[in-house]
């Protein structure tokens, strides 16, 4: 009935505004009566960053940027939930319009620009939460704020306790200057300060990860990686939306638009990053796959370049929330006999780094 009932929604949603769409989608996870999420396969559990997650795949930052319906997420199925990105003070980011729906490529343009309610209003919902479950928290900085390495702090300290994880998002196309901080010079320094507010936390050890631009030369990709190792991050995120725009699209005019690409023709680009990353980091931390995953077969692709966890949205536009099953029993017939997934990740990813840079 679940099924049927998300086909019909996603029938009527694409019938409205993408960003319309996307509210009234959130009203309606908070108020549809969904019963606890299935046991997963024990096949499907994954250590990484000191947290067990009961599967691989979660939510990307984007679907729920202020914690208004994270546990009716994880009742999907999800096995992580990831909310922002979050700033310090409310922002409206962009005006609209500032979301595009590819229809015939199956992929999506966004320049939101961080619209987040802000700290004290996220931090009021994460508190009244009473289910459990793994989320993690996307930190960002305000568009007018004279300091924003200070507003990644600020965040971290202000989520002390409520985060599983917290995500650094220094790669939004849509902030002007913001990719600059991926640069070593102001990285370090971000990184260094994100981290002490961590470490002057009360609240166990919680993870810090870096979320990086997909649109990276491979230069600047050593200078993240040798940054994020050398001040010993708990992990990576591959990769946020794109500036670029992809041979081949069939939607030529709304490509147009400016903003981050995502959904399906962002996978070769964002999985050959990832692959690179993943070579790059040589073990050193988990890396956490995102782009362009449309079905249980990309899942498997992105383990197999290096993801040791996935994460999902654009696809869900398209395909559906059953979506999150079938790349769940997708991924579980793929691990062995007495194995784990664990052992299929990273296995193509020196091959996957020799192929042409996707164009």
């Amino acid at each position: 009935m679940f099924s049927l009932l998300d086909r019909f929604a996603r029938v009527f949603l694409h019938a409205l505004d993408p960003e319309d769409a996307h509210r009234l989608a959130i009203r309606g996870l908070q108020v549809a009566p969904l019963p606890p999420a299935r046991r997963d396969d024990p096949r499907l559990a994954v250590e990484a960053f000191g947290l067990t997650f009961p599967n691989p795949v979660g939510t990307a930052a984007g679907l729920d940027k202020n914690a208004e319906a994270v546990d009716p997420v994880l009742r999907l199925g999800f096995g992580f939930a990831e909310i922002g990105t979050v700033t310090p003070r409310p922002q409206a980011g962009n005006p609209r319009p500032r979301m595009f729906r590819l229809r015939s490529d199956e992929g999506v343009i966004n320049r939101l620009g961080f619209n987040s309610e802000g700290h004290a209003a996220v931090c009021a919902r994460l508190a009244s939460r009473r289910s459990r479950g793994i989320v993690g928290l996307n930190v960002g900085a305000n568009k007018d704020s004279a300091d924003r390495a200070a507003d990644y702090a600020a965040g971290i300290a202000a989520f002390a306790g409520f985060a599983g994880y917290f995500s650094v998002n220094v790669s939004s196309p849509n902030t002007p200057g913001l990719r600059d901080l991926q640069q070593a010079a102001a990285l370090d320094d971000l990184l260094a300060r994100a981290l002490a507010a961590r470490d002057r936390s009360a609240s166990p050890r919680t993870p810090v990860l870096l979320k990086i631009a997909p649109d990276l030369t491979p230069g600047e990709l050593d200078d993240i990686v040798a940054v994020a190792r050398r001040r010993a991050i708990d992990g990576m995120i591959v990769s946020n939306t794109t500036v670029t725009r992809p041979a081949g699209l069939r939607d030529p005019y709304t490509a147009r638009e400016a903003g981050g690409l995502s959904g399906r023709p962002l996978f070769a680009l964002s999985t050959r990053m990832l692959a690179e990353t993943y070579l790059r980091v040589a073990g050193a931390f988990p890396l956490i796959g995102v782009g362009g995953i449309d079905s249980g077969e990309r899942a498997l692709e992105k383990v197999r370049a290096g993801a040791t966890l996935i994460q999902l949205y654009s696809g869900l536009v398209y395909r559906g929330m059953e979506l999150v099953d079938e790349i769940k029993q997708h991924l579980a017939t793929a691990v062995p006999n007495g194995g784990s997934l664990a052992g299929l990740v990273g296995a193509d990813a020196e091959a996957r780094t020799a192929e042409p840079w996707p164009g």
